[in-house]
């Protein structure tokens, strides 16, 4: 059985259709229109372009170009802060040698 289009109306009254291939299984959907009029001008654009239409693959990664790459936000850590440690006690200051008093003479 060869691949058809099946037009139906949506849950919200829209104009929709599907394409089936010879299995019945679905392989492409439209979107929706407002009328059955419009509906068919969509299936008629994809018998028409289809044929000859491009495939672009997005999935492949484009080259690397030489602009400076783009700088990272550093994440945002969800990991809980420690708990501020109490602050230790300063070393007692070493005192200067205190020099004796000039004697008197």
């Amino acid at each position: 059985m060869p691949a058809k289009f099946t037009v139906y109306k949506d849950k919200s009254g829209q104009f929709r259709f599907n394409l089936k291939a010879g299995n019945g299984e679905i392989i492409a959907v439209g979107e929706a229109y407002p009328d059955k009029k419009s509906c068919l001008k969509g299936i008629a654009s994809i018998q028409k372009n289809a044929p000859v239409a491009e495939i672009v693959d997005s999935t492949i990664e484009a080259p690397k170009t030489a602009a400076a790459p783009k700088a990272k936000k550093p994440a945002a850590s969800k990991a809980k802060k420690p708990a501020a440690a109490k602050p230790k006690k300063a070393a007692p200051k070493a005192k200067k040698p205190v020099s004796p008093p000039p004697a008197e003479g």
